[in-house]
């Protein structure tokens, strides 16, 4: 079964499917409230509450929803859009010179306020690749950016990009483009890709 959330300014506004009748709401708002969330109205399908959308705990509400017969609706395109924009500004460095010491999983977690399991499990679903395949195809495509501006040295590129080792850079880069990196660097016919168009 597949849930999912509607992302709206705060109040948050929690769509559910499967509540046809009062005793839904009763059901509903007990199970919310003992999860401690604040709510401000409810109605059959809908329950708006209180609080930053960022500090819901939607993992647990989907279960305790699905253990009650419930479903939470989610726009997926919206969610995936969220995931690939936080991923993209992670790898560019959103203005910094050098990809964050925590991990990818960890800041995805605490920027959407959703566990990285459910992310992963959604953005799986949808893609047909996992978000640690993204954040690769995305590092690589810096890469080639990097690389064809020649500012930069493999090493120095390796270190904006938080990979530990020149090695390290090397070997993904010849597995996603199959190219070494100085063989890319001096091909002049290679085109990068979109980002856009990378899944």
């Amino acid at each position: 079964m597949k849930n999912n959330l509607v992302i709206q300014d705060s109040p948050a506004k929690l769509l559910i499917r499967n509540m046809v009748c009062n005793r839904c709401i009763k059901v509903v708002k007990e199970e919310l409230e003992k999860l401690n969330l604040d709510i401000d109205s409810i109605v059959l399908g809908e329950v708006v509450v209180r609080g930053d959308y960022k500090t819901l705990p939607i993992y647990k509400i989907k279960i305790v929803l699905e253990a009650n017969g419930f479903e939470l609706i989610e726009d997926k395109r919206a969610k995936i859009e969220q995931i690939k924009l936080i991923i993209l500004k992670l790898v560019r460095g959103n203005g910094i010179n050098k990809a964050p010491e925590e991990n990818y999983s960890a800041y995805l977690t605490k920027e959407t306020g959703q566990e990285y399991h459910y992310l992963s499990t959604l953005f799986s679903s949808v893609e047909n690749i996992t978000i640690e395949q993204l954040v690769i195809l995305q590092k690589i495509e810096f890469a080639k950016e990097l690389l064809k501006y020649g500012e930069l040295t493999l090493s120095e590129i390796a270190d904006k990009l938080g990979y530990s080792s020149v090695q390290h850079l090397s070997n993904q880069f010849k597995k996603v483009t199959g190219l070494t990196a100085s063989k890319f660097k001096i091909m002049t016919g290679n085109r990068r890709k979109p980002l856009d168009k990378l899944t």
